[in-house]
């Protein structure tokens, strides 16, 4: 009996730990995410300029150069993608 009891106490002292630290994390995220702001149009112009390096690249024959920028432009892409999907569906309510 002597073990069960700091047992218990121990546990319940590591879950109340774990349940304040979680409820202090659930506040932080809406006001840190609210925080950030991205230039879309900045970023579709670096993918033109990625793009057009990987063509200029092609053409100078160095074709890992250019499959390198051609990845960066696609994954810069994809995330305009993801961003611009986010605000479609944020100004959706249930």
């Amino acid at each position: 009996m002597r073990r069960r009891i700091p047992a218990l106490v121990l546990t319940a002292a590591l879950a109340g730990g774990a349940l304040a630290t979680v409820a202090q994390v659930a506040t932080a995220q809406p006001a840190a995410a609210a925080s950030i702001t991205v230039d879309l149009n900045q970023m579709r112009q670096q993918v033109a300029d990625l793009r057009a390096k990987a063509y200029r690249l092609d053409r100078e024959g160095e074709r890992e150069a250019a499959r390198r920028a051609r990845a960066q432009a696609d994954a810069l892409q994809h995330r305009i993608d993801q961003i611009e999907k986010s605000e479609r569906e944020s100004g959706r309510h249930f």
